[in-house]
């Protein structure tokens, strides 16, 4: 009597490796950047509470001679991390999940916002491609002074549990590529991804130089400021409730901002 045994033939399967792919070397490595770090993060313990040292932290990586995928990424270049663990607790804070924050801003790269205006800093204004995320080009000094709010800022929006019309900062990076280097913010962004922007105010509470330029009417998409608001005439209808609400957290958001520039002017006079 004779037996058969059957072989099975299993096929070899090479693991997926994602692709960042960019129409510039500096977002690819952005996108390069924020699936590495927020993938190392994942392996990190979560404290249970937060170090004075974790608001002085970062990580760095640095990548030489690499040449997967160099049709869109460079060769050399470094990616640095501030606080790691501090904009984890914040992104947590504002019921954003690590993995949907990774997958909006490395599925398809940053696309440039409409509404550039004058940014702070003298940066870009791109948008994750989903529109749920800013990424926005930044200066050494606009990081410095992040800096030097981030553990006050921190506390706050612990305080309040993620209530507050202030930014929603979620990741600070500084990007090395082709010996230039780069500091980008990521912050939420608020406006609806369903509903297109037909207007777009930037409000600052002040009506000293405070007007749409000509030159800036004359632009595709303008950003208009207090006084044109204020001749538009507009009214913004909420209902009593959701007044309340937003002044309350308004209040709330001017005490700590107050707070905040006393930090600045005495971290000037400290330099």
């Amino acid at each position: 009597m004779s037996t058969h045994s059957k072989r099975k033939h299993i096929k070899a399967v090479s693991q997926k490796v994602k692709l960042f792919r960019a129409n510039e070397p500096l977002l690819s490595v952005f996108m390069w950047g924020v699936n590495h770090t927020i993938g190392a993060l994942s392996h990190v313990n979560i404290p249970v509470m937060l170090m004075p040292d974790d608001f002085k932290a970062f990580t760095k990586t640095r990548v030489d001679n690499q040449f997967f995928n160099k049709e869109n990424m460079p060769s050399h270049f470094k990616v640095k991390e501030y606080c790691p663990l501090v904009f984890r607790n914040l992104r947590e804070r504002f019921g954003v999940d690590d993995s949907d924050f990774v997958n909006s801003l490395t599925k398809s790269q940053p696309i440039m916002a409409k509404y550039q205006g004058r940014s702070g800093g003298g940066g870009r204004i791109l948008l994750s491609y989903d529109k749920k995320y800013i990424v926005k080009t930044s200066c050494p000094e606009e990081v410095e002074q992040m800096h030097h709010i981030l553990k006050p800022y921190h506390q706050y929006i612990v305080e309040n549990h993620g209530q507050t019309v202030l930014p929603q900062y979620l990741a600070v990076y500084r990007l090395t590529v082709e010996g230039g280097e780069t500091y980008i913010i990521v912050m939420r962004h608020l406006f609806s991804q369903n509903l297109p922007v037909h207007k777009l105010y930037d409000l600052k509470g002040s009506t000293v130089d405070r007007q749409a330029t000509d030159k800036e009417k004359a632009k595709e998409f303008t950003v208009y400021k207090d006084n044109d608001f204020i001749e538009d005439g507009i009214k913004i209808q909420i209902g009593s409730e959701a007044k309340e609400r937003f002044v309350s957290k308004l209040t709330r958001d001017v005490e700590v901002m107050t707070s905040f520039l006393k930090i600045f002017m005495f971290c000037a006079i400290v330099l």
